[in-house]
């Protein structure tokens, strides 16, 4: 399994009322961090070809994080079969490795030429397995 890591340190325009980590925000980065996996693994033409489309979106909020936190988001495909992909995302603290959210989410791989959903190929699992 490929795991993709990426580190960000939360920032005002990440917090909410409360003064932690806006909800919304940890979904916007589960979406930014899975299309970074996607960019540094994948060949420019694959990429040129193909995109992702998110369809299904679970996650669990588990503890906040704060201003200046620096989190560690980590990512997988665990599995990948027809037109779509389950990817999971841990986000968690850097500094104490605590699990902040986990989420798990259905993408379609897509054709630029038709728009259309395609086949996941072997190039594409072996990208990520």
């Amino acid at each position: 399994m490929q795991t993709y890591e990426s580190l960000l340190t939360v920032t005002e325009d990440d917090l909410d009322e409360l003064n932690h980590v806006n909800n919304v925000r940890y979904v916007q980065w589960v979406q930014e961090v899975a299309k970074e996996h996607w960019v540094e693994f994948a060949p420019e033409e694959l990429r040129e070809s193909n995109f992702w489309i998110m369809l299904t979106h679970f996650i669990e909020y588990k503890s906040p994080a704060f201003l200046n936190d620096v989190l560690n988001l980590k990512t997988y495909v665990i599995k990948s079969e027809g037109v779509t992909s389950t990817r999971i995302v841990e986000i968690l603290n850097n500094k104490t490795n605590k699990l902040l959210a986990k989420s798990e989410t259905t993408w379609c791989f897509m054709s630029y030429e038709t728009n259309k959903p395609a086949r996941i190929t072997n190039q594409v699992v072996k990208l990520f397995h």
